[in-house]
């Protein structure tokens, strides 16, 4: 079955049909009584779209912008350029060993995770960024919200086809402060400070359908010291006892001097900021006191972290889920922008309010971090050679761990 996002049921009624946000939403709701409750408010959309004559999917399979693939569909086509390509792994299924990998794709409407499986895992790794693709046979899949795009053995790839271009325009990314920062915002990053560091949480996924997987115990018997022995396996819902294959979650607490906000970082940012390979990642989950270094290290660094923000409901609070982590902003543009921002102020383009909510807050940051002893700059006072000698002094003590390693 082909799912529709909620919001976008509702974009396409009103880009199709003249009617008010607050009129769409009061005929769902009508809708939604109607049926005492025996609807969702996704179906309730679909059936006003269809008393307004509005065809919500006009096409199901073949060639397909990304922004308008949705879970469910199959034979699916797409043109895209890689963006980035990711490790291969191996994981047990049943008596033999299987593969999956993944790349990141993206055409002049979005960014999606292309996934391939088995044999098709040799095709990924003759891939190389900036390559333009095209796929064929693939199906979309929901993975915890996300969609993505699958291979199989049936699934083809063209690599750089006559013909095909791909022209994708720069994505604009707004820096904005934290205390500024709206429930949905995307293509945000934000700039400031780790003042608090979680331990890497890992978790148990089935290798075929990458959903979460439960652990059951079997085979309950005593040992010769009379101890009851227990044997835990895993199991997917759909797949059955499985073997399983380890991702991970990461959260940490970023200040920017107007206020501070939880970052998640998933198993390929958690890499990015760490800069750490995935075997070397899955080294934590078998000895947590490896971390420790690396969250010492962290804890207090000044870091750049784009993707989007999100509303958690269940502990009511707002989170910023990262797509891309910089552990290693460039002072010289850093430092240019602080400059602009102080132009702007000292022109009377700008309040310092207004700068502190439409950008960074780098004007009012006022921090002391003890932790690890390196002290936040204050950059409302501070002069512009000692931020940047302060930003220049954590790349550079990256750089000599690099070459010590």
């Amino acid at each position: 079955m082909i799912k529709m996002p909620y919001e976008q049921i509702l974009e396409k009624i009103r880009s199709s049909a003249a009617i008010s946000e607050d009129e769409l939403q009061q005929r769902i709701q009508e809708k939604m009584d109607q049926l005492a409750g025996l609807i969702s408010k996704e179906g309730a959309a679909h059936i006003i779209a269809n008393e307004l004559g509005i065809k919500l999917l006009e096409q199901q399979t073949g060639r397909l912008k990304i922004k308008n693939t949705l879970p469910g569909m199959r034979n699916v086509e797409v043109v895209a350029k890689v963006q980035e390509r990711y490790e291969v792994r191996e994981f047990q299924k049943d008596d033999r060993v299987g593969k999956v990998g993944s790349c990141l794709i993206e055409d002049d409407t979005q960014k999606i995770r292309l996934v391939f499986w088995g044999n098709m895992t040799d095709q990924l790794l003759r891939l190389e960024k900036g390559d333009i693709i095209k796929v064929q046979g693939g199906y979309v899949k929901d993975n915890n919200g996300r969609r993505e795009i699958h291979l199989n053995e049936k699934s083809t790839i063209t690599v750089n086809p006559t013909g095909e271009d791909v022209d994708i325009k720069e994505q604009m990314i707004t820096r904005k402060s934290v205390s500024s920062l709206k429930e949905q915002d995307d293509n945000v990053e934000l700039f400031g400070t780790i003042v608090q560091l979680y331990d890497i949480h890992f978790f148990e996924l089935c290798p075929r359908c990458q959903k979460r997987v439960k652990q059951r115990i079997v085979n309950h018997h005593q040992n010769e010291q009379g101890e009851t022995i227990s044997e835990a396996i895993f199991a997917c819902d759909y797949h059955g006892d499985i073997t399983p294959q380890y991702s991970c979650v990461m959260n940490c607490y970023l200040d920017d001097g107007t206020g501070n906000v939880r970052l998640v970082f998933f198993q390929q940012q958690i890499q990015q900021l760490l800069q750490k390979t995935g075997a070397e990642l899955m080294e934590y989950r078998q000895e947590q006191k490896k971390f420790e270094e690396a969250k010492q290290d962290l804890l207090g660094r000044i870091i750049k972290a784009s993707g989007r923000a999100n509303k958690n409901i269940m502990f009511d609070r707002m989170e910023f889920i990262v797509a891309h982590a910089d552990r290693n902003p460039d002072p010289k543009k850093e430092i240019e922008r602080l400059q602009h921002e102080r132009k702007q102020l000292s022109v009377g383009e700008k309040t310092l309010e207004e700068l502190q909510q439409d950008n960074s807050g780098l004007l009012s940051r006022n921090i002391v971090l003890t932790s690890n002893g390196r002290t936040q700059v204050n950059t409302e006072n501070a002069p512009l050679n000692a931020i940047e000698e302060h930003l220049t002094r954590d790349n550079d003590e990256n750089s000599d761990s690099k070459e010590e390693i």
